[in-house]
């Protein structure tokens, strides 16, 4: 079998640039730079008051005693100027450094009576402002292409003019479950029935992460299958299954994959849960396939192992590092199989991450990811493994 190191390399291989599109800056969180943005001139672009208080001559004002009030300087209007050394300014936060000024002393050390302001501490030259420049100069590259965009971006674009901004495109995505057992979210399932639950989830989770999605449904019928899935190959950039992929009579989708050209990558990986997870591209369309296994636990693990690094490595964005966490309770596994198993995270005083197993009632026990957060990763040549042990983990909340 295909070891999950070899899988998931073969994974990021088949990464493809989906384009780019153009779309409002406020609603770049989250979304994949593909322009440079550089500053379009100097950050400060001005001297920058920093302080409500007044303006005043450092040379001179350090001389007397008190100081005639000469006028008020808001934030937004233009220049102003101390023609008169021996007076100040009233200023405020914001500001532009008046001409003829180069020190600000905060009301809070100042007394200002009949027009007149006396200052109450010591106070040194230059200081409150925040100098033209001293962030970054014109034409200083400020996000590079390829950031993946916070607020703290926006706000860089908003203050270098970058109204509309070019991104990464989303693949077009459609998500299908298969299966006669499946009943709508809605519906009072019979006994012999369950309800859709892996569609919502993975919809939800590539909502998450940005895509909007469609949905359909195929009953276990290899004719319809077949149809349907040469019509969403055509349209679709990316194809999620849900179930059908195992070694069941009624598991059409590898030979339907293989009917309608799709080519497989690898089918069945040596982990658990997961194992049968089908992967593939169509050499014509360009459509990528992700076949998941239809068992709740197994579907949710390839998501955020495989697909999720999947769409970073596609839409340029860097994949981090995974971080490690520390064993908590010991673990035996016989099977010769990569274990992905549900942790709950803690952290200790020195900011590590603890991982408490969660071993819940095999890949169908989706009510025990509630338990956890994350899956840690134990390698497969051993059977055993002890407290304090440190291991990759992938986190989902």
């Amino acid at each position: 079998m295909l070891s999950v190191r070899d899988a998931y390399a073969i994974v990021l291989n088949q990464a493809r640039d989906f384009g780019t599109e153009t779309i409002p800056l406020h609603q770049g969180i989250g979304r994949i730079l593909r322009e440079d943005w550089h500053s379009d001139r100097e950050l400060p672009p001005y001297d920058r008051v920093t302080m409500d208080g007044i303006a005043v001559h450092y040379a001179t004002a350090v001389q007397q005693a008190q100081l005639v009030v000469a006028g008020v300087v808001a934030a937004g209007d233009p220049e102003a100027e101390l023609a008169d050394p021996t007076q100040c300014l009233e200023i405020m936060t914001g500001a532009m450094l008046p001409r003829g000024c180069d020190t600000i002393i905060r009301y809070e050390d100042v007394t200002i009576e009949n027009g007149r302001a006396t200052i109450n501490e010591t106070y040194q030259q230059g200081q409150n402002i925040h100098t033209q420049g001293q962030d970054r100069q014109a034409g200083e590259l400020l996000v590079p292409a390829g950031t993946l965009l916070s607020a703290s971006e926006i706000g860089v674009g908003a203050s270098v003019g970058r109204a509309d901004i070019q991104v990464a495109r989303f693949p077009k995505t459609i998500i299908i479950s298969t299966g006669n057992e499946l009943v709508e979210v809605h519906e009072t399932p019979a006994a012999h029935q369950i309800r859709r639950s892996n569609v919502y989830r993975l919809q939800a989770t590539l909502n998450h992460w940005g895509l909007t999605v469609a949905t359909a449904h195929l009953p276990d019928d290899e004719d319809l299958i077949v149809s349907a899935l040469t019509t969403f190959v055509a349209d679709y950039d990316l194809v999620v299954l849900s179930g059908g992929v195992s070694k069941g009579k009624f598991d059409f989708l590898p030979a339907a994959l293989a009917k309608i050209g799709v080519e497989k990558h690898f089918h069945v990986i040596a982990q658990r849960p997961g194992k049968p997870l089908w992967f593939g591209t169509h050499p014509v369309t360009k459509t990528t396939v992700f076949a998941l296994p239809g068992n709740p636990v197994s579907s949710f693990m390839c998501t955020q192992v495989y697909l999720q690094d999947w769409l970073k490595a596609s839409l340029g964005q860097t994949i981090a590092p995974l971080p490690h966490g520390i064993l908590q309770a010991e673990v035996r596994f016989k099977p010769a199989l990569t274990y992905f198993l549900e942790v709950k995270i803690a952290y200790d005083a020195q900011g590590r991450i603890l991982a408490f197993p969660q071993q819940g009632n095999g890949s169908g026990d989706l009510a025990n990811l509630l338990n956890a957060d994350a899956f840690i990763r134990l390698p497969p040549d051993r059977e055993y493994f002890g407290v304090g042990e440190v291991f990759p983990i992938y986190g989902y909340r």
